[in-house]
């Protein structure tokens, strides 16, 4: 696989990881503060497993670029704090995420298909979470109209961002800019 899309998945997966953190403490059930932590804690971890191929400083590659460098879907970008389209947005991730694991683990480069493998091993239990609450949810209106509000950013080009990315950013590399010159963390 190129390397613009295992950055795209390194990105998604990161981006993800920090809006499904945001849940934590604010989730409608305490079992799903454990549940989104966990997640999202899986994410992160992945993200940087996969910035551990792409290079040689993984934190680097993942704070120290410009905003515009990333190439995360518009999708993972969104502060969303409203549980339905926070549901949709997991079930739509994963169903688009399974494929492109499943096309990983099939990648002529053993680091990437074993590093697939690993991931998918996790993924699948991200998987039966949004499946659950897909079930729970899936004849009710806010969560349809999530899902369709939702489903055409799997579309979108990773080339523009949006305004909520900017923030989140800012947030996500204020450390890591702050840092003295010519000091090291």
């Amino acid at each position: 696989m190129n390397e613009q899309a295992l950055l795209g998945l390194a990105d998604d997966e990161l981006v993800l990881g920090w809006r499904e953190s945001e849940w934590t403490g604010i989730a409608p059930m305490l079992e799903e503060d454990v549940a989104f932590s966990s997640i999202a804690q899986n994410e992160i971890g992945h993200a940087r497993a996969v910035y551990s191929l792409l290079s040689d400083d993984p934190d680097a590659l993942a704070f120290d670029r410009k905003l515009e460098e990333y190439r995360c879907s518009p999708l993972v970008e969104l502060h969303l704090l409203e549980w339905a389209h926070t549901i949709a947005r997991r079930w739509l991730y994963e169903v688009a995420d399974e494929i492109r694991i499943t096309a990983l683990k099939d990648d002529s480069d053993p680091a990437v298909a074993g590093l697939a493998a690993k991931i998918d091993r996790e993924e699948a239990y991200h998987r039966m979470h949004a499946k659950m609450w897909f079930d729970r949810l899936e004849n009710e209106p806010r969560f349809v109209a999530a899902l369709d509000d939702l489903r055409p950013l799997l579309d979108a080009g990773r080339d523009e961002h949006t305004p909520e990315l900017g923030e989140l950013w800012e947030e996500m590399t204020m450390v890591r800019r702050s840092q003295p010159a010519g000091t090291t963390w």
